[in-house]
């Protein structure tokens, strides 16, 4: 685990994929997003340190049993590069981040699951605002109307 999280704040793809073992899995679960084998794993990973060139992981616990290992990390990086569609906003991220770790019989990854909070995300990059917040009040019934349209319409109703 350790060669694996050095790997990845070296931003050293070889490095990453020669943690994983042959039948290597990467799950991004906000993202319901699902890479099976050894290829698919790289491409996300060159995908994501593309992204942001000063990519960190920051270990803040660890949780070991015999059949994974769970680290809780921060993320950090800036997004500079092409993510999920969008043009790098020049915007600095940091978010907790909880991963559970697999090994296949040769003490290799078999897999790596992750879990964050996606929202925190989006709000950092400047994609997403709090419905209570000036900006949110401004914008979320723009970018939602029909939501908002059958909320207000309920509201309506039932008085």
């Amino acid at each position: 685990m350790e060669a694996h999280v050095q790997q990845e704040n070296q931003h050293d793809i070889a490095g990453i994929m020669a943690t994983f073992g042959a039948q290597a899995r990467y799950d991004d679960e906000p993202w319901n997003e699902h890479h099976e084998g050894r290829d698919a794993v790289q491409a996300y990973y060159q995908t994501l340190l593309a992204a942001s060139a000063d990519f960190q992981i920051e270990v803040r616990r660890r949780h070991v049993s015999e059949a994974s290992v769970i680290l809780e990390v921060i993320i950090s990086g800036t997004h500079t590069g092409w993510w999920r569609g969008l043009p790098g906003t020049g915007r600095h991220l940091e978010f907790p981040l909880c991963g559970i770790y697999s090994f296949d019989p040769e003490d290799k990854l078999a897999g790596e699951k992750i879990y964050y909070d996606r929202a925190t995300v989006l709000r950092q990059l400047g994609l997403f605002h709090e419905p209570e917040t000036w900006i949110g009040k401004v914008l979320t019934p723009l970018s939602h109307p029909l939501t908002m349209g059958r909320a207000l319409g309920r509201t309506l109703l039932s008085r």
